[in-house]
């Protein structure tokens, strides 16, 4: 999954990013941020990570989701 996954799919992916960071303010993720570091930055802060760690599990979360999203589409084909 890339960022720009995200974007183009920004309100499915904030339902799925609110079941694994279930602290994430919807009312300031309303929109898309502009740059991954805005999303890290809020995980970070509702999280009470650092912004490593917060870039870390948000690079995770991407990964499992990307895998996912492969194995539906195999299941399809």
């Amino acid at each position: 999954m890339t960022w720009h996954d995200i974007v183009a799919n920004w309100s499915q992916v904030v339902r799925r990013l609110h079941k694994r960071f279930p602290q994430i303010d919807s009312d300031v993720l309303d929109e898309p941020p502009l740059l991954p570091q805005h999303l890290t930055q809020h995980l970070a802060e509702r999280h009470d990570l650092t912004l490593l760690e917060a870039d870390e599990e948000l690079r995770d979360w991407m990964f499992v989701e990307d895998l996912a999203r492969q194995a539906q589409d195999m299941r399809a084909g």
